[in-house]
């Protein structure tokens, strides 16, 4: 069973080098706002490729001797370690696509398979440069790791993931003989080669389960280990408390044996209690620095590309704001929920995370009181724009518990503050303000 804290809108699970694979929260927002950032959502943990290796290899599944590197002279000793003639060297980013990608310091592709005396040029070309690839947005990444592996020789390539299936309380398999490639290309071309298996992650996965698996990636050696290692694979994903697993390529060695070639693991962020150790790996230097600082004050916030700042308790009043805006003409510039026990700090640090986006001319802030009450939220509104000195026009709409009191601390502060009757009232004057800034 997954461990539930406060209940939150549903974020996009991201994985080690990788796109999201079920961004569900982004894919409700693209109906009010297209196109969006390639932004990433906060609190799912990501987790590097040499990461993702070294929690697999401790769960007993196969994977490719490499070693991380964060200095040229650690990737030196790490390709002596190995000890061939020919080692891979890896960007590691929390982007897919690294092996297209250019750094911007002009050098091609983040992964690479050199003769190990070419490590230390590879290596001083990568770290501490940023790479940028269809995935990472045109800012790239920064490389501040790189993994120094193994090259393998394969002779076959599958595909193998584990979903987190929300309609389902049971986790799905989902295995495909030809991997290496794109799965949703599959899907598309060739759905009969995909064999999905639901398990229930209460009982476990039983071993007629994990044949079935092994049979539909069809393969060649022991199946019997290679139905060990499909188990593995799941009971990491349970004890972790992981949203997705995915193995792509899954291969095989000339021996048959399987080896998870490369990966991408999602965690829960409600697990961070009962999984500290993985949660400490976070790499912070990732991530979308105003997401990052969201998530020290407790905020829910994904930026878009609009240039309405919207501020709103609540996930699901935060989205039909979002589309009110939208109607009447404006853009929506983030999602941003404070939740439902925001106090004046949060409220301003709220507001100084909106207005770091350059293309906010106005801000909305649309609260509902219930549990947060309007006075507190004015008293936040009000200190916040004055300690940032708010340039742009802000347009308040206050309605519920303490309203009357709100609204009065709003209009005596003396502050060119607008307010708002109602949410349609509050998204005509926001996308007026933007027409007459």
């Amino acid at each position: 069973a997954r461990a539930e804290r406060n209940p939150r809108p549903p974020r996009s699970v991201f994985q080690n080098g990788t796109e999201s694979s079920s961004a569900m929260l982004r894919a409700v927002l693209a109906r009010a706002v297209r196109p969006m950032r390639t932004a990433q959502p906060v609190r799912h943990l990501n987790l590097h490729e040499y990461q993702s290796s070294a929690l697999m290899a401790a769960k007993g599944v196969n994977v490719p001797v490499g070693y991380a590197a964060k200095t040229v002279d650690e990737a030196v000793a790490a390709a002596k370690k190995i000890g061939d003639a020919e080692v891979v060297i890896k960007a590691q980013i929390l982007a897919g696509g690294r092996g297209l990608g250019t750094f911007t310091n002009g050098f091609k592709g983040g992964v690479h398979i050199i003769k190990t005396e070419q490590v230390a040029e590879y290596a001083g070309k990568m770290l501490g440069q940023t790479l940028v690839t269809k995935q990472s947005g045109p800012a790239g990444k920064p490389v501040n790791t790189i993994m120094i592996a193994k090259k393998m020789e394969l002779k076959r390539e599958m595909y193998f993931s584990i979903l987190l299936n929300r309609p389902d309380p049971r986790a799905l398999v989902i295995a495909c003989a030809v991997g290496g490639t794109s799965i949703e290309d599959l899907a598309h071309s060739n759905p009969e080669a995909i064999v999905k298996v639901p398990v229930d992650m209460a009982k476990g996965m039983s071993d007629a389960e994990a044949l079935t698996i092994v049979n539909g990636l069809g393969c060649t050696g022991d199946k019997a280990a290679a139905s060990v290692q499909i188990k593995a694979l799941f009971n990491m994903f349970c004890e972790c408390d992981a949203t997705m697993v995915e193995v792509n390529p899954l291969a095989e060695d000339a021996e048959g044996k399987l080896i998870a070639a490369d990966a991408k693991v999602g965690f829960d962020d409600n697990a961070f209690f009962r999984q500290p150790e993985i949660f400490k790996q976070r790499d912070w230097t990732q991530e979308d620095p105003k997401e990052v600082q969201a998530a020290k004050f407790d905020l829910n916030y994904i930026a878009l590309d609009g240039n309405i700042g919207c501020m709103v308790n609540g996930a699901g009043l935060a989205m039909a704001t979002m589309d009110i805006i939208q109607l009447h003409g404006g853009k929506p510039a983030n999602f941003l929920d404070v939740g439902g026990a925001a106090g004046e700090e949060q409220v301003k640090g709220a507001f100084n995370i909106i207005t770091q986006d350059p293309s906010v001319k106005c801000l909305l802030v649309n609260i509902f009181g219930g549990i947060m009450k309007c006075d507190v939220i004015a008293a936040g509104i009000v200190k916040a724009t004055k300690e940032i000195g708010l340039k742009i026009p802000l347009v308040v709409r206050l309605e519920g518990t303490n309203v009357a009191e709100g609204r009065r601390i709003i209009e005596s502060s003396g502050l060119a503050i607008t307010s708002a009757a109602d949410l349609d009232d509050a998204a005509i004057k926001a996308v007026a303000a933007i027409q007459g800034h």
